[in-house]
């Protein structure tokens, strides 16, 4: 029961994820004006903001105005709901689980805000460093020194990546990276590195077979570091103690 509890409240944040999302890269409050319909503009009451629900029983569509709205919403809505779950699976009920859906959150809004506009706002990544300051410091771990190691490293990589291939890697993704360094610390931020770019690679790979994209296309990096940043965080103790055991 309370996995299923935890599934929605992540669909739930969720929904102010998507405000997020939409409202952030235009410099506009996320908290006013309350959600309306960007059609019609009419204010949207508790029934029709029902995560995920709402837009099944809509079928994708105003109540209002009947103009549709983009799946993507409830795909967040479903996304996020699903992520919360799998952190409560990990860490189960504690402060563990706290700091791992906050992280989550955070990783969301930066990746679909990429999706969007190919772009990482800095304003964004203040906050999530600062959340991650204070809750690893919280916590103890990792500590001072592992965290600004991890963040001068982890930046540094994808600056030097930047600077040999003239642009070819941009300011958000270093600035990102750093960040992360300061949630996962130095071992797990160089696993986020590794598995980004394997699959950043492969994905580049299948969108140019499949001819979704064209060798000229901009294939947004922060997703792929997005998702090889959650994998870390859950798993990357782990996965390194692996790797480690076929060393000689």
């Amino acid at each position: 029961m309370l996995s299923m509890f935890m599934f929605f409240i992540g669909s739930v944040i969720g929904s102010f994820l998507n405000v997020c999302i939409y409202r952030l890269p235009q410099n506009e409050s996320v908290v006013t004006p309350p959600s309306h319909c960007l059609q019609c503009n009419t204010l949207l009451t508790v029934r029709d903001l029902i995560p995920i629900m709402s837009y099944l029983l809509l079928g994708g569509k105003c109540r209002y105005c009947g103009k549709p709205y983009s799946p993507r919403y409830a795909v967040v809505e479903l996304l996020t709901g699903l992520l919360f779950f799998w952190c409560f699976l990990c860490f189960g009920a504690g402060l563990e689980l706290v700091i791992a859906l906050m992280f989550t959150s955070f990783l969301v809004i930066i990746a679909f805000i990429d999706y969007d506009h190919q772009l990482i706002l800095d304003k964004v990544l203040v906050w999530f460093a600062g959340a991650g300051v204070v809750a690893k410091l919280y916590t103890g771990y990792p500590l001072i020194g592992d965290m600004l190691l991890a963040a001068v490293t982890g930046g540094g990589v994808l600056l030097f990546l930047a600077l040999i291939t003239r642009g070819g890697m941009g300011d958000g993704d270093i600035k990102l990276v750093a960040a992360l360094g300061l949630w996962l610390g130095l071992e797990p931020t160089m696993l986020t590195l590794f598995l980004a770019f394997v699959l950043g690679g492969l994905s580049s790979v299948l969108l140019l077979l499949f001819k979704l994209k064209t060798r000229k296309d901009f294939i947004p990096f922060a997703p792929f570091i997005a998702i090889a940043g959650f994998i870390s965080a859950l798993y990357g103790v782990e996965i390194i103690q692996w790797y480690f055991q076929f060393l000689p």
